[in-house]
């Protein structure tokens, strides 16, 4: 069994909803510090929020960009990282535009991802750039091929869900993205990810990261087992 720190380390505790308040992004970093999660994942507008409650701690800033359709342009995707980056984000989280790889345009797939890679390690080389696939829409070729298309477009992780989708992670796609990306690249598992259980059968299938809006229940889980 993972050990709470351990745990606590592949975690971007995270609070997406649209209805998210300052007070909810303030609790979401107070619960981050004290847990010692990765990073909190946001979406952009309250990347500054995040990083000022943050400063000082090692919990990282994750903000979302293109969130949750992917479907605007490149340029209004690599407008929204640039900016995040610029107000504290370390880590990005981009929806791949699911539009553009159902018209065969793969091409336009990469360069957008490539736009927001490109936008982001300009500011910071350092920094992370994963790229939502939203799976539950795409066959099992679908995935192979537009994890493909990430890895051309220079991503450090492929992300399952952004949670809005109408399915999550599962083990299966897990183990496929791991696959295909191998240690080249991090495999986030995200999406429905809220017991214990789920969470240590992501890790075992091959995540290196796992985006859980639970994350305080996760760890709880295993300090009662202790």
């Amino acid at each position: 069994m993972l050990s709470r720190e351990q745990l606590a380390s592949y975690i971007d505790h995270t609070q997406l909803k649209p209805i998210a308040t300052h007070d909810d992004i303030a609790k979401l970093c107070d619960e981050a510090i004290e847990y010692g999660f990765h990073s909190v994942c946001v979406n952009s507008c309250y990347v500054k929020h995040a990083a000022d409650k943050l400063l000082k701690t090692p919990v990282k800033v994750c903000a979302t960009t293109g969130f949750p359709l992917g479907a605007m342009s490149k340029e209004a995707k690599a407008f929204e990282a640039a900016e995040a980056v610029k107000a504290g984000a370390t880590e990005i989280d981009m929806v791949a535009n699911l539009g553009l790889f159902k018209s065969g345009d793969y091409f336009g797939v990469t360069e957008d991802i490539n736009a927001v890679v490109s936008a982001v390690k300009q500011l910071n080389s350092e920094a992370i750039v994963k790229v939502i696939l939203e799976t539950c829409y795409l066959d099992s070729y679908e995935k192979v091929s537009i994890c493909k298309l990430a890895m051309d477009g220079g991503a450090d992780f492929v992300k399952t869900s952004t949670g809005f989708g109408p399915g999550g992670a599962t083990v299966e796609d897990v183990i496929l993205l791991k696959k295909m990306v191998g240690d080249s690249l991090g495999v986030k598992a995200a999406g429905g990810i809220r017991d214990l259980e789920t969470a240590v059968a992501m890790i075992e299938a091959g995540a290196t990261r796992i985006g859980a809006s639970a994350g305080v229940r996760l760890i709880n889980e295993i300090k009662e087992k202790e």
